[in-house]
């Protein structure tokens, strides 16, 4: 039975690495991670399947009985304004034999000064976004495999324009029990707009991720390790800002390695005293470290820490986000039981 439940996950894998990465996608807030305790992993953990409800809004396959009636409310203080959170609720039925997952991610861009092209004053205006997502998990039986799927509703308005769309994540999680190990991977956002903000009609930001995730013996450490956008291995794009003018003023273009390609998938970070009353959490993004390095000084991009502490029924979550010199984020997260 074993063999069977790898064999089907390896089956999941294959046909679900299909199609594009990100380029220039609509609804690219669905790639925002507003839960700390992810944030401070480094960005994106999809293998946390305990207590964490949020971690169901980007794996359904983590959904498991610990998220029984949590409830988690995330918020994330962005850039220039702009704030975006989550909410996340799940709650079993028939029996406890079923358990269901709601959440809703928005994003909030704050208000804007509009000008026609003549440069008149045409007042002020907004922007907002947000994804109702709704999920559930199958444990396949006598194996040690889940299936997970979440369905979401998107809206998005910016300005007077407009569009709803919707997607599905597909998810497999697979536990190695014998060595508190798990694997998992995770398609995300397969869908499209239902209505478009004009005429023409965009993707939406579609990606897979396999994710591992090993809880060690002796000290107490849970690591975590994503390889992120398996869909496309050239994910980098060549920035202007290295290119190399010469004394004839031919103008060479940067170029990026196969290594230095396959890096930026990965996505490592490490959570201390997992499961205790204080964790302290930290990661590295080397994608977020290599598109936003400066080559003539140290910015420190990519790296994240955080921690939790649990206050009888309540987990405060915090996260630090390293982007730039002058360029934070900083999430913040309450988890209540409401058992």
């Amino acid at each position: 039975m074993i063999k069977k439940s790898i064999f089907l996950l390896l089956l999941f894998i294959s046909s679900s690495v299909f199609a594009q990465i990100g380029g220039e996608y609509t609804y690219q807030f669905l790639n925002l991670v507003s839960s700390p305790r992810q944030a401070a992993l480094g960005g994106k953990v999809l293998t946390n399947n305990d207590w964490d409800t949020s971690q169901a809004l980007h794996n359904p396959a983590a959904i498991n009985d610990e998220m029984d009636k949590q409830l988690a409310l995330n918020f994330v203080n962005y850039f220039a304004d702009i704030n975006y959170g989550s909410a996340a609720f799940a709650k079993s039925f028939g029996e406890k034999k079923h358990l269901i997952i709601a959440g809703i991610t928005y994003i909030d861009y704050g208000s804007f000064d509009g000008y026609d092209e003549n440069r008149n004053s045409t007042g002020t205006f907004s922007g907002n976004e947000f994804a109702f997502t709704a999920g559930y998990k199958y444990n396949i039986p006598e194996t040690n495999l889940k299936l997970g799927v979440n369905a979401k509703f998107i809206s998005s308005k910016l300005e007077q324009y407009s569009s709803i769309g919707g997607a599905l994540d597909l998810a497999a999680l697979y536990e190695f029990k014998d060595s508190n190990s798990v694997l998992t991977l995770v398609a995300n956002n397969i869908g499209n707009q239902f209505t478009t903000y004009e005429e023409t009609k965009e993707k939406i930001p579609f990606h897979v991720d396999l994710a591992f995730s090993k809880k060690l013996d002796k000290l107490p450490l849970k690591w975590h390790i994503v390889f992120e956008n398996l869909q496309k291995l050239n994910i980098a794009s060549a920035n202007p800002a290295r290119s190399e003018v010469d004394l004839d003023g031919v103008e060479t273009e940067e170029e990026i390695s196969f290594f230095n390609q396959f890096i930026r998938h990965i996505v490592i970070g490490g959570e201390l005293f997992h499961g205790r009353a204080i964790n302290l959490r930290f990661g590295y993004n080397f994608r977020r470290g290599e598109e936003l390095k400066l080559e003539a000084n140290r910015v420190f991009a990519g790296l994240t820490a955080g921690f939790g502490i649990k206050l009888n029924k309540f987990r405060v979550n915090y996260a630090f986000q390293k982007f730039s010199t002058a360029a934070n984020a900083h999430t913040f997260g309450l988890n209540i039981n409401l058992q």
